[in-house]
């Protein structure tokens, strides 16, 4: 259905439809471009019909995005419809976010999940969940952030040149804890430290650590799963410098009695988890010794990105 007519007077104007995408944690610690979980924090977009593409913000965090057909949702939206042979029809969309850019918390993912999630509605690309998967994919390069957004709760994906592959899990019954410093860090610099390759013995720790991880969240053995959180030689032995003081902050976290941490992603922020009803409290206590953290309590969000239904009948799907 066409949506260039759908033009509305400003003082009566509604959204088209709204989009929703919550942050996301990847790797958990070993399980390095694979393991994704989604978090209780969120990407929205409203979407209003225009004469132009616009894009506006009312959050802090995206103060500083390009307003027009720079925008990286814009830019996403357009490349997909271009596939499938679809021009997009203008609109203005308002995003609000307190996901913090470039903190390791998939504002990328959500960016990205979002912009695939506009594209489809207003182009009627009626995509399957794995062909958005496979796109976002393809962008990221690696399916742990993108996979969580898209379906919510814990992931566990591979990603290939030829295909993209993702198993849900249950949702872990856990509090947790986000450590957000000042600092940013983009994912491409984090990515420069890493090696070329990894001793043998040492892949094989890394593998049999992420395996452990993966079987402990599955049997709820949250304190095992929170060792295996510690034990990663992929990336955290070469990021944790990146950040003055990171690498101590991620050691001191367990004294307050987490089961675990890691670095989210690629960092700088650092997630640990908890027994369910206790992460406000150890939050509080955290903030108070690290005060050039932001640090606050969050859970596990079971629901991936979500489509609502606009007033004005048209068909929409999530």
């Amino acid at each position: 259905m066409s949506w260039k007519n759908k033009t509305l007077p400003s003082s009566e104007a509604k959204p088209l439809m709204t989009i929703s995408v919550p942050a996301s944690s990847a790797n958990l610690g070993p399980g390095f471009d694979s393991i994704g979980l989604a978090v209780s924090r969120y990407l929205h977009l409203e979407v209003y019909a225009a004469e132009e593409w616009q894009f506006t913000s009312s959050s802090i965090h995206l103060a500083n995005i390009p307003k027009g057909k720079k925008n990286m949702v814009y830019k996403v939206a357009r490349a997909l419809a271009a596939t499938k042979g679809k021009e997009l029809p203008a609109c203005h969309v308002h995003m609000h976010s307190d996901i913090p850019l470039a903190r390791g918390l998939g504002s990328s993912a959500a960016a990205i999940i979002a912009a695939i999630e506009l594209a489809n509605q207003l182009a009627d690309l009626q995509l399957t969940s794995e062909e958005k998967l496979r796109f976002a994919s393809v962008l990221e390069g690696h399916p742990d952030n993108v996979g969580a957004c898209l379906y919510g709760g814990l992931t566990v994906g591979m990603h290939t040149e030829q295909f993209t592959r993702v198993v849900l899990q249950q949702i872990p019954s856990l509090d947790l804890v986000l450590m957000v410093p000042s600092e940013e860090l983009l994912t491409s610099e984090s990515r420069q430290v890493l090696p070329d390759q990894l001793d043998y013995k040492e892949a094989i720790r890394g593998s049999a650590c992420a395996n452990v991880l993966v079987a402990a969240l599955l049997a709820e053995d949250y304190e095992l799963a929170g060792t295996m959180m510690n034990q990663d030689r992929y990336h955290h032995p070469y990021r944790t410098g990146l950040v003055p003081g990171l690498g101590e902050a991620l050691e001191d976290v367990k004294s307050y009695g987490v089961y675990g941490a890691a670095l989210s992603g690629a960092g700088p922020t650092i997630l640990a988890s908890r027994l369910l009803g206790k992460g406000i409290e150890i939050a509080e206590q955290i903030a108070i010794d690290y005060p050039q953290y932001e640090v606050t309590a969050a859970k596990p969000c079971a629901q991936g990105a979500v489509v609502e239904q606009n007033s004005l009948g048209i068909a929409l799907s999530s």
